[in-house]
């Protein structure tokens, strides 16, 4: 005998709560997002660098950072290294068919006298193009007309 449904049940939509779809989703991108601003703060060095207003942006593939932080202390690539290394370093990321260019990150704070050692340990080496890392200054120019 088949199966009567009583009268007195109204037949229920079919639902699909997505809520918990959604914490989950948030959860994950929230997860993601700080991670990613937790890792890019590790890959950089503190430095505080010049302001210029001529800067000009270095389009090359083949390039090195040369750091020197507010303490005076060298990082290659952001990996510790003495003075005396820098010229041998350097010339193991040259090669033969592409030119080098040296990035000097100086912090604006450090003796001048150490930035110019570190131009001419960087000079030592043959077919390096160096450049000096600067903030763009995005201040109004001043005029000295009256």
């Amino acid at each position: 005998m088949p199966r009567r449904r009583a009268i007195a049940e109204p037949e229920q939509p079919t639902q699909i709560n997505i809520v918990p779809m959604i914490d989950v989703t948030f959860s994950i991108l929230a997860f993601f997002i700080m991670s990613t601003l937790f890792l890019t703060r590790l890959e950089t060095l503190s430095v505080n660098l010049p302001k210029a207003k001529n800067s000009q942006t270095q389009l090359n593939n083949n390039r090195v950072t040369l750091t020197i932080n507010e303490q005076g202390n060298l990082f290659l690539d952001r990996q510790p290294i003495q003075a005396n290394q820098v010229v041998d370093s350097i010339q193991k990321r040259q090669q033969p068919d592409q030119p080098l260019v040296v990035i000097l990150n100086a912090d604006r704070a450090i003796n001048y006298g150490a930035a110019v050692e570190v131009l001419d340990k960087v000079r030592q080496v043959p077919g390096v193009r160096v450049a000096i890392s600067t903030k763009k200054d995005t201040a109004p120019v001043e005029s000295d007309a009256p």
